[in-house]
């Protein structure tokens, strides 16, 4: 078969032919692969620097992706096998079929993205119909899934931080009701926030950054005297795109009814990362379907993914190979 083989760490994979997966239990089906998205995790994991990087190379690359079983059914899974290929392994049991009037391509990009978002706001933030949201750094592929989800499960404010001017006007499109520039200075980005959180309190903050825009917002959200009594605040971290520490004061915690919380692997349950494929995908993948979940893709065939894989994917779209 045709496949993404990487040979070297730290390079691009490239379009060569690849020995064709073995199924090797009866808990293993094969599919032919449709669709396969690049994300973060698959370069990084190509490039080394993460901690699940391919160690037995020659390997083929992507973590997931649509596909056909043998009986037409249409899929997505995550792969046993590498899925920037013709043909994958998967679990017989952890699939989620995917609904007529989705491209497979948007069923590609979507699930590490509501991944990031469903989870986050569900099961950490715990969001219910009347809270007020905000999504630090809703610019990326995430974030613009975020808000449309927040939106969703009944949020009747959704506030977007970013610093895309484009992106976030798109993000007024996509449901949310204010948006905050982060390349604006530091006094003015608080002040938005406090006036926000005076007026409309704010219930969770779903944050892709951590790093400087966490502190203006952990600070702006601060209580401001011995008489104040805040409201709760879930301050919910999911990525680090400006850096993994942050300075915390004491004081801040102390003086806030504010829980920091993380949304990872490690973090969920593994009841809950059970429901990813039977309950959660596929009713976000039927709103996507139905046009009230969308996202922006740039796709490219199996045979250009070494170009591919190295080229500059605009802010808010994911790549997706398409086989």
């Amino acid at each position: 078969m045709k496949a993404a083989v990487l040979s070297q760490l730290g390079t691009a994979p490239r379009y060569e032919d690849f020995a064709d997966p073995e199924i090797k239990n009866d808990d293993q089906v094969l599919i032919a692969v449709k669709a396969a998205s690049v994300k973060n995790i698959d370069k990084g994991r190509a490039s080394g620097a993460h901690y699940a990087r391919h160690t037995d190379l020659p390997e083929v690359v992507g973590i997931d992706g649509v596909g056909i079983l043998a009986d037409g059914t249409r899929v997505y899974a995550l792969g046993i096998t590498g899925m920037i290929a013709e043909k994958a392994l998967i679990n017989k049991n952890d699939y989620t079929i995917i609904p007529d009037g989705l491209d497979n391509a948007s069923a590609a990009a979507l699930p590490n993205a509501v991944m990031g978002a469903a989870l986050a706001l569900k099961y950490r933030a715990e969001v219910k119909a009347g809270d007020v949201v905000l999504i630090n750094g809703a610019t990326g592929v995430t974030g613009q899934v975020a808000v449309q989800i927040a939106k969703y499960y009944g949020a009747k404010k959704v506030i977007a931080t970013g610093r895309n001017p484009e992106s976030l006007k798109l993000l007024l499109e996509l449901g949310a009701d204010e948006v905050i520039s982060l390349k604006d200075d530091d006094e003015t980005i608080a002040k938005q926030i406090k006036e926000i959180h005076g007026s409309t309190p704010i219930n969770s903050v779903i944050d892709y950054t951590w790093g400087h825009p966490a502190e203006i917002i952990l600070n702006a959200l601060k209580g401001s005297s011995l008489h104040h009594i805040s409201s709760k605040v879930r301050f919910v971290t999911v990525g680090g795109m400006a850096g993994d520490e942050i300075k915390l004061s004491s004081n801040i915690l102390r003086s806030t009814a504010i829980e920091i919380l993380g949304s990872g692997f490690g973090s969920i349950s593994g009841e809950i990362m059970k429901k990813l494929p039977h309950e959660i995908l596929p009713e976000m993948l039927q709103l996507a379907a139905d046009g009230k979940l969308k996202i922006e893709t740039v796709t490219a065939p199996l045979k250009d993914i070494e170009t591919a894989w190295n080229e500059h994917v605009p802010a808010g779209k994911r790549l997706v190979i398409v086989i």
